[in-house]
């Protein structure tokens, strides 16, 4: 007899319970926040970060004792987070406008601000390629109140996807047409990167969806980008993909599952929108859920690719 499932899933298809437990929970960690956003996973200490965007601070979870500390604050309304290949935190700060670094010394590094000149909308989520680059999304969230950043005209007048240059930090434009993108990640191979588009929170009827990229042989620019997966509750913001290429996607209602070929095969059902997740723990088969006031966690028997592994 096949065992029942937890109410924290929903099974779509029933490959999906091949990626989940039965008897297993999602964990309430922490509440208390207002946007709880970019969770990241610190291996070597055994902790995570995540941003409290309207609290100005980015938190922290110790997993030796489960406690909850303010890693920093102020923190310029951080939104994404995320760990480069020397164990730094990077982050896409809102009232920064900008793509910075915490060294190993706790001190502070811009690694973008401007492109073509002119200073960047607000930058939200960010990942780190295998070769060291920096892509990240630069939507208008952070300028368009003073609830999330600081009220500002754009001007750049557009919303873009743009790679800092491991080399030479130089920062390149290497994908347009969004109305807000959001979240981004690699396949397990660095062959696609999907990005999310949050548009539907500025234009009626706008998009709510994933898009899937080519990434050139010379791992530097993109092409394609049609649309992968659209939403069927609320909006897709952050997400991760684990080794076998499904996407953990956060969605209205939790956080959705969905295969390498684009199909919704499970929910992870939390009570509030989710917002971002990240593989961590010892075997990085544990997802980290960032959800509107909330910090959750659940196990999966899933874990994240090893490029990924520490982001």
């Amino acid at each position: 007899m096949t065992l029942q499932l937890t109410s924290s899933f929903e099974v779509i298809d029933p490959i999906f319970r091949g990626l989940v437990f039965p008897n297993v929970n999602v964990e309430k960690l922490y509440t208390g926040c207002r946007w709880a956003e970019g969770p990241a996973w610190f291996a070597a200490g055994r902790y995570l970060v995540w941003s409290d965007i309207p609290n100005d601070r980015i938190l922290r979870w110790d997993e030796t004792d489960g406690s909850v500390s303010v890693f920093r604050q102020p923190a310029l309304n951080a939104n994404g987070n995320t760990v480069d290949l020397q164990g730094r935190l990077v982050s896409c700060e809102h009232r920064g406008r900008c793509v910075s670094r915490t060294e190993h010394d706790g001190s502070r590094t811009i690694l973008a601000s401007h492109y073509d000149g002119k200073r960047l909308n607000s930058p939200n989520d960010v990942v780190v390629k295998s070769d060291g680059s920096i892509w990240f999304t630069d939507p208008s969230y952070g300028i368009d109140s003073d609830y999330e950043g600081d009220a500002a005209p754009t001007e750049i007048y557009a919303r873009c996807l743009y790679r800092i240059d491991p080399e030479n930090s130089h920062v390149a434009l290497v994908a347009d047409g969004f109305i807000q993108p959001n979240g981004l990640a690699f396949s397990p191979d660095e062959q696609l990167l999907y990005v999310a588009d949050t548009g539907a929170t500025h234009v009626p009827n706008g998009p709510r969806h994933i898009r899937r990229f080519n990434v050139r042989a010379d791992g530097r620019g993109l092409d394609g980008g049609e649309v992968f997966v659209e939403s069927s509750n609320g909006l897709f913001d952050g997400f991760r993909i684990d080794a076998s290429g499904n996407i953990w996607t956060s969605a209205g209602d939790g956080v959705h599952c969905v295969t390498p070929q684009g199909r919704l095969i499970g929910k992870i059902l939390l009570p509030e929108a989710a917002a971002n997740v990240c593989f961590g723990g010892a075997k990085s088969n544990r997802l980290f859920i960032c959800a509107t006031t909330s910090l959750y966690s659940v196990y999966l028997n899933a874990r994240a690719a090893s490029r990924s592994r520490f982001m």
